[in-house]
């Protein structure tokens, strides 16, 4: 493929049913050029733990000024309309990015291509690990910063290139194939959840907003365990 979106996300942790992202990345390509770049931080509403941090390098101050959730999935859709994507491990990012589409109403039916794939395919001999930072090694490209997600999807960009470069004649192995994920149904939270989370946001003065109206049973019941246990329950 020639025009495609290469994306990457960084997440609190590995489930898209529990967890949630906090830094989407893309690049735009169009005949082996950059023609656009998406890179948002979101707002977890949660504390980050101290492996995300170490891995990522995101501060819980960086995500606690990120934007919306809900903001920054319709930008993204709008980002990536008309073009494939692509990823390393590409189904881990869009079954979180599907999840919360989902979640919104919104329509996210992609095709794409992974990088890791196609490595585990035409590299077996030569490289060990497919993981993008031996990949990046491989191919002698420096990743400015590994584990950040625009960075990581420009890398994975550029090996995909690089890969299509040294093996003109797997085109089969470099098209676009339907991503299929169906997520898990979910309910959307209570009136009574959404009153008493919001009362919990002003007895502690808790600034910043939550989509009420996005927010699912669990999502709720989190945030509200997530207080309670930082500031305690209202008296």
């Amino acid at each position: 493929m020639y025009e495609y979106v290469a994306f990457d996300l960084e997440t609190t942790g590995l489930s898209e049913e529990n967890d949630e992202m906090i830094e989407v990345g893309a690049v735009k390509i169009r005949n082996c050029k950059i023609v656009g770049k998406y890179n948002q931080i979101i707002n977890p509403h949660r504390p980050l733990t101290y492996q995300i941090i170490q891995l990522t390098g995101i501060e819980q101050e960086l995500v606690d000024r990120g934007r919306e959730k809900e903001e920054v999935l319709k930008e993204f859709l709008d980002f990536c309309d008309g073009y494939p994507l692509l990823g390393h491990n590409v189904m881990f990012d869009y079954r979180f990015m599907k999840t919360g589409m989902n979640r919104l109403g919104l329509p996210f039916e992609k095709n794409g291509a992974d990088t890791y794939m196609i490595a585990k395919k035409l590299l077996k001999q030569q490289v060990k690990s497919k993981s993008l930072g031996s990949l990046c090694d491989f191919y002698h490209y420096t990743n400015q910063a590994a584990h950040r997600a625009y960075h990581d999807a420009l890398a994975t960009a550029v090996i995909y290139e690089k890969m299509k470069l040294q093996f003109p004649d797997e085109k089969e192995v470099f098209l676009p194939k339907q991503l299929q994920f169906k997520p898990k149904k979910t309910s959307p939270a209570t009136e009574k959840q959404k009153r008493y989370l919001n009362d919990l946001l002003k007895y502690h003065k808790i600034k910043g907003t939550i989509a009420f109206e996005s927010m699912t049973k669990s999502d709720a019941s989190k945030q509200i365990d997530q207080i309670i246990l930082k500031y305690g329950r209202m008296k």
